[in-house]
């Protein structure tokens, strides 16, 4: 697929469904395009984004903060914990407090699904939505970087083979990337505990048991078992996981030469895969975290040239 020469301009980003073939293309390109220097010249001398994260993050909330300041945008400083959500605040009304203030963008972390809907159809909140996750529902910025990486090692996505293995029905990360690839003519498979994937995902991809799906795949997607949305309700031990449903060093022997593995992180190390993968020769997770800071400067320029 040919990448477009223009920029992209964006009203918000919410989910993958909402973007365009040609405005992922085009964001990949972008972000690549800083990756090797290129300079934002903005149209206005200043702008204003706050990072507003109700749930726990590392490496989502601190490269939107990185690409903020390699941009030159004013990030505010926002912490949950001692701000008047505290008090009891809604989440709609911090928002309409910052856009009172003449915040420009908000990325938002929230664990209620959906929950831009209230935002996007208010009349008096005039900020920007950048979705940094929703609950089990999407992830668009870490997919977006995800097939920046993936788009990187094989420059293209028609008829590669992907396998999506893990907490899959707790993953937001895997149900964007699973829309995103499909429509872009990526073959997918799945794999992982049966309690955790549902039948919906039937649409994009089959699922193979986890030793069928290894010699089969260029990427290897590995996902990080979310334990906080169990409920302490998991069958297994860790051990056992990493037997069964993780990629043993043993397991990585069988993968093509050229296939990669890849992670949205944080990675529990020996549970989705063994210690040793997870910066081996074959592994793209420091990649995927590097590639994180110029796909959400790539995101961050589209969402405020969008909005003048």
């Amino acid at each position: 697929m040919a990448l477009s020469t223009d920029k992209i301009s964006l009203k918000h980003l919410l989910t993958v469904e909402a973007l365009t073939d040609q405005e992922v293309m085009g964001l990949i390109k972008r972000a690549q395009q800083f990756k090797r220097g290129a300079v934002w010249q903005p149209k206005k001398s200043q702008y204003f984004v706050a990072n507003l994260f109700f749930e726990n993050s590392t490496r989502t909330h601190k490269s939107f903060e990185v690409a903020e300041r390699k941009l030159g945008i004013d990030s505010i400083e926002f912490d949950a914990s001692t701000s008047s959500v505290t008090k009891g605040e809604s989440l709609y009304d911090t928002v309409l407090t910052m856009s009172a203030l003449g915040v420009d963008a908000l990325v938002i972390r929230h664990s209620e699904e959906n929950y831009y809907n209230q935002l996007i159809q208010s009349k008096t909140v005039h900020c920007s939505i950048i979705n940094g996750g929703d609950g089990s529902g999407q992830h668009p910025s870490q997919s977006l970087l995800d097939l920046m990486t993936i788009y990187e090692e094989f420059g293209q996505f028609n008829r590669l083979k992907i396998g999506i293995i893990g907490d899959i029905t707790h993953s937001r990360v895997a149900k964007s990337n699973m829309q995103l690839l499909k429509r872009l003519g990526a073959e997918i498979y799945f794999s992982g505990p049966l309690e955790w994937y549902e039948q919906k995902f039937e649409v994009y991809g089959h699922y193979l048991p986890l030793d069928e799906l290894v010699p089969k795949v260029d990427v290897m997607m590995m996902l990080r078992v979310q334990h906080e949305r169990h409920d302490g309700k998991e069958s297994f031990s860790k051990a056992e996981y990493h037997q069964e449903y993780g990629l043993t060093v043993s397991r990585s022997q069988k993968m093509k030469h050229a296939a990669i593995i890849m992670h949205p992180a944080p990675v529990n190390r020996d549970v989705e895969l063994a210690d040793s993968l997870v910066e081996g020769l074959q592994s793209r997770i420091v990649a995927q975290m590097s590639n994180g800071v110029y796909m959400r400067m790539a995101i961050l320029e589209a969402i405020l040239e969008g909005r003048v």
